[in-house]
């Protein structure tokens, strides 16, 4: 499949000035982006995840065009985006969870209506999207209502509807659910992997909340200080940075903590027991084989390392 973003050993540098003394202010030149390369193949969803002032807002400024790179190459949809801005903006949306596109005093159906006539979406295109967008977000009750009455869960599915109605390509979205409760978060993720599933629209998905990109993505880029720390699989990121899985029993009565080679109990209470092994050294098939021959075994589960420990343990082996 063809790459529809390319990032080419980019990199973007801000001039600061910084006081020194009373009348005297020094200039100093950051990095916020430093080297970056990776391509994100047509129809993928990928996470791009780092700490704050790691550079993923940067990043996704200058796919969008906002920003100049300083250095490199940039690629969205075979445009260069800060050259051929206009002609990019009709083939990708666009969601910044801190900044709004829709118009404050507008209702929301006017807003959308408005975004029809600059993107210059045919009548029955956006008809057809609006019904379908407003199904899958439940926006029908709330078309009526400006935008400045609207929760924040309820503006962040009218900014979704916004940067689809056009059907882009491509969709940028930069901390999608922040500040969401559970209810809107799973509202959101479940209309990206619909959007993504059935119209192959491809997904960069800028978040501090890890729970968003274990959920959507396969595919994971860390980013930290600038520089790209990890690109790959989620699942061999979780083999690589967290080797650790932990089964979960449920015996048929209370137990001292059970004695398994391979194994050590990190928990016990009542019947229930968590035991913590390597993946490398013992497989979950043998531990509860071993667990059986020991106790009369109720109930298991099976529970994965923590995505953000892992994102942690990356950290720490970097720095």
């Amino acid at each position: 499949m063809s790459a529809q973003i390319e990032l080419d050993r980019v990199e973007k540098t801000f001039v600061v000035h910084e006081r020194r003394g009373r009348l005297r202010r020094a200039r100093r030149e950051v990095k916020a982006v430093d080297g970056v390369s990776f391509a994100v193949e047509e129809g993928s969803m990928v996470g791009y995840v780092g700490p704050n002032g790691a550079g993923k807002s940067t990043t996704v400024k200058m796919l969008t065009g906002v920003l100049v790179p300083s250095g490199g190459r940039v690629s969205v949809a075979g445009l260069d985006p800060s050259r051929q801005r206009i002609k990019l903006a009709r083939r990708i949306g666009v969601v910044f969870g801190q900044r709004v596109q829709l118009w404050w005093d507008l209702p929301l159906r006017d807003s959308f209506e408005l975004l029809r006539h600059i993107y210059r979406v045919p009548e029955p295109r956006y008809r057809e999207n609006l019904d379908r967008f407003t199904e899958l977000l439940e926006l029908g009750p709330l078309l009526a209502t400006p935008v400045r009455q609207l929760s924040l869960g309820q503006r962040m599915r009218g900014e979704l509807t916004a940067a689809m109605l056009h059907d882009p390509e491509i969709l940028f979205l930069d901390e999608p659910t922040i500040g969401l409760d559970v209810v809107a978060k799973a509202r959101v993720r479940e209309f990206l992997a619909s959007v993504n599933r059935e119209h192959g629209t491809t997904v960069l998905l800028t978040t501090h909340d890890l729970g968003d990109i274990e959920r959507l993505c396969r595919r994971l880029i860390v980013l930290d200080r600038g520089h790209v720390i990890y690109d790959g699989d989620l699942g061999a990121l979780k083999v690589r940075y967290g080797p650790e899985r932990t089964l979960v029993v449920d015996l048929e009565e209370p137990a001292p903590p059970l004695e398994i080679e391979g194994a050590r109990v990190v928990r016990v209470e009542g019947p229930r027991q968590w035991l913590r092994f390597r993946r490398d050294e013992v497989s979950a098939a043998r531990l509860t084989a071993a667990v059986a021959e020991r106790a009369r075994l109720v109930d298991l589960a099976l529970e994965e390392p923590d995505i953000e420990d892992v994102v942690r343990r990356i950290y720490t082996s970097v720095s």
